[in-house]
């Protein structure tokens, strides 16, 4: 006997949920200078796994999420593109397997070369957070090292 196959509907990879449902969203309010800005917030859910992209405002100029396909990154920026609080979406595509595509929003981040404290001003993070990570990642260029080491030193 033969049957008519059913589908299942099926759930989008990608959907926006309420912000306070993302995984990361405790670590957010307690970093941001404006936790007020997670009122705009929401979380990207890919399949099951939902975290928070946080709208600019206030001292926040801009935001991103990194991605592993091209296609979740082109469906976030569909829907956030329809959700305010995200100007200049962008998708920034990588020609690299090993390297994350990413969704923007904002202004430009900073040069790759600035320091720690540069990047989680343009974030919005606090002052006490940025010193916080500051202190745990404290970042030494290898010109400050006092004595260059010699593979062969004892």
């Amino acid at each position: 006997m033969l049957t008519a196959a059913t589908t299942l509907p099926r759930r989008p990879a990608v959907s926006l949920r309420p912000a306070a449902e993302a995984y990361d969203y405790e670590h957010f309010r307690s970093r941001l200078a404006e936790p007020a800005l997670l009122a705009d917030a929401v979380a990207v859910r890919v399949f099951r796994a939902p975290l928070l992209a946080v709208p600019v405002g206030g001292p926040r100029r801009g935001g991103y999420m990194s991605f592993d396909l091209l296609t979740h990154a082109m469906s976030t920026h569909i829907l956030l593109a329809e959700h305010p609080g995200f100007p200049r979406l962008r998708v920034r595509w990588s020609p690299y397997r090993d390297t994350c595509h990413t969704v923007e929003w904002g202004d430009p981040a900073p040069e790759w070369w600035e320091d720690d404290a540069v990047f989680g001003r343009f974030y919005g993070y606090s002052e006490a957070a940025i010193a916080a990570f500051t202190r745990r990642h404290h970042r030494t260029p290898s010109s400050a090292a006092p004595e260059p080491c010699s593979p062969t030193a004892p």
